[in-house]
């Protein structure tokens, strides 16, 4: 069974997801049936479905906060959600995804298995793994799955603390079994596409293209550049060009997915291969793209096949920022951008941007707000709006080190005052949302109580806050660790030195490069 944590429409929409339940129904040795919070493919006979009729249960996280919802998947199931408390009847759960790749501690007590890194050859060698020795006992299953590359088993893996309760180490339990898991990278010539185009998608009837993978750039908080390394591109003509033709057959909504699209090599040929007649009445779509690479052609084509506006992430609208997280862009390319998406037909501009990045002041957020007014009068007709969001440290990118910062609240109420009454959409992000997420992006093992007790109620940040302080009013159970300290684990900034409760899984750049870079951007 593959689940998801969220509705059939939210789900279906995530091409990660789509793309491994398309390769494990490719297999012949497999049955594979879809589970959503609100509904799940039938299952065969009366009582099938149930955990105990099941081999594998996979789930697949692309957001901190879902954690909860995994944990009611699987009691819906009957499924114990400890993976202590399992044995040879149930199932091994398995996980996998963005949060799972990057920090996979905080929920490492539910899984038996998580998978690190790209699911292309990842997925069938572990199926392939699990199939070799799926009628030995749970304990020889998992030490067998413990010996492929990028397949962590943390039960196999053990933190231990100092008096002080700080992290001293995360080592194997047992001879044979690796002292670090490094994560798996993909290198082939074609990225993934829709398996599934239906009109019940959050986008509905879409055909999405992986157009890139990565992110050159580096800025120094961003996952999707530092996790997903080294910046793939696939080739027009045998990944790109038969990808979309084969969605376009079946539909005529295309979405162009990746970090930055534009930086594809061959970017201006895809436009100008989708600016054929034959094209007229299909509808394309880009995410995100560098600002720098905006050009007339680009919003003319976008605008001829069907888009209104452009996404630019541009971060902060001080220069002085942007070098600190090394974005690396003037505010004439932004200029740029806005006056080329406008002639080009195009009726929107969306920018995006962080308040309470490291070492900004006030006078960079009103510099934010003095940027965008102008860019407003720059381009008149052309409709602004900026979302914002806080910064949230995240592992394995060079501000791992820092903590959120409390300012970063009264910071997004200045930009609410500075922009909207001129005019310019301002979409923020919660700020107390952002403090959960950090809780949950650079914890350890410690907080998976607080992760159960929160199920039920996490749809609310009190609910969050509630099930911590609970827990924290009992004390830790018998043989357990307290809780991670609250401050300490969201806001505090964290000694280069200090154990990381990821510092046994590798991901694509070594720790000391990750620490040259924090160092080089906070000077």
């Amino acid at each position: 069974m593959l689940a998801f944590p969220s509705t059939y429409t939210v789900g279906i929409t995530s091409l990660g997801y789509q793309v491994v339940w398309a390769t494990l129904a490719q297999r012949s040795d497999m049955d594979v049936r879809r589970l959503f919070t609100d509904q799940g493919d039938p299952a065969h006979g009366s009582q099938r479905g149930r955990g105990a009729d099941l081999d594998l249960f996979g789930l697949s996280l692309s957001w901190e906060l879902d954690g909860p919802v995994l944990l009611e998947l699987l009691e819906q199931q009957r499924i114990p959600i400890w993976a202590s408390e399992r044995d040879d009847n149930d199932p091994i759960v398995f996980g996998g995804g963005p949060v799972l790749t990057a920090n996979p501690e905080p929920l490492a007590p539910f899984f038996d298995v998580v998978l690190l890194g790209d699911g292309e050859l990842l997925l069938p060698t572990f199926i392939d793994a699990i199939q070799a020795c799926r009628h030995t006992p749970r304990a020889e299953r998992l030490h067998q799955l413990a010996q492929v590359p990028g397949v962590y088993v943390p039960s196999l893996y053990a933190p231990r603390y100092g008096p002080d309760g700080q992290l001293l180490a995360i080592e194997p339990t047992d001879t044979g079994i690796p002292a670090t898991v490094a994560k798996q990278t993909w290198r082939g010539n074609t990225l993934s596409h829709s398996m599934v185009i239906t009109p019940e998608a959050a986008w509905p009837s879409i055909h999405m293209v992986e157009v890139v993978r990565s992110c050159p750039e580096l800025c120094r908080f961003c996952l999707a550049s530092y996790l997903t390394l080294p910046f793939r591109t696939p080739s027009l003509d045998d990944g790109l060009i038969p990808a979309v033709e084969k969605g376009l057959a079946a539909t005529q909504r295309l979405g162009l997915l990746g970090a930055s699209v534009t930086q594809h090599p061959q970017f201006a040929d895809l436009l100008a291969w989708l600016d054929q007649d034959r094209f007229e009445g299909t509808r394309v779509s880009v995410s995100s793209v560098r600002a720098a690479t905006v050009t007339p052609e680009l919003g003319r084509i976008l605008a001829k096949r069907g888009s209104k506006s452009l996404t630019i992430a541009i971060e902060s609208g001080s220069e002085r920022m942007r070098q600190v997280v090394n974005k690396k862009l003037a505010n004439e390319e932004i200029y740029a951008a806005a006056r080329y998406a406008k002639e080009g037909g195009l009726t929107g501009l969306k920018l995006y941007g962080m308040v309470g990045l490291p070492t900004e002041e006030e006078a960079d957020i009103e510099t934010t707000a003095d940027l965008l007014l102008a860019l407003k009068k720059a381009t008149p007709g052309l409709r602004l709006s900026f979302g914002v969001s806080t910064f949230v440290p995240k592992a394995h990118t060079p501000f791992q080190w820092q903590g959120v910062r409390p300012e970063a609240e009264k910071r997004l109420k200045l930009l609410g005052k500075r922009l909207k009454p001129k005019g310019i959409e301002l979409r923020p992000e919660s700020y107390g949302w952002s403090v959960i997420q950090a809780l949950l992006s650079r914890s350890d093992r410690r907080l998976a109580p607080v992760i159960a007790a929160a199920r039920g109620r996490n749809e609310s940040l009190g609910g969050w806050k509630k099930a911590y302080r609970e827990l924290l009013e009992q004390g830790p159970a018998a043989n357990s660790a307290p809780l991670p300290p609250w401050e300490e684990v969201i806001h505090a900034s964290w000694d280069p030195g200090r154990v990381l409760p990821w510092d046994h899984l590798e991901g694509p750049l070594p720790k000391t490069t990750l620490a040259n870079h924090h160092k080089g951007a906070l000077e």
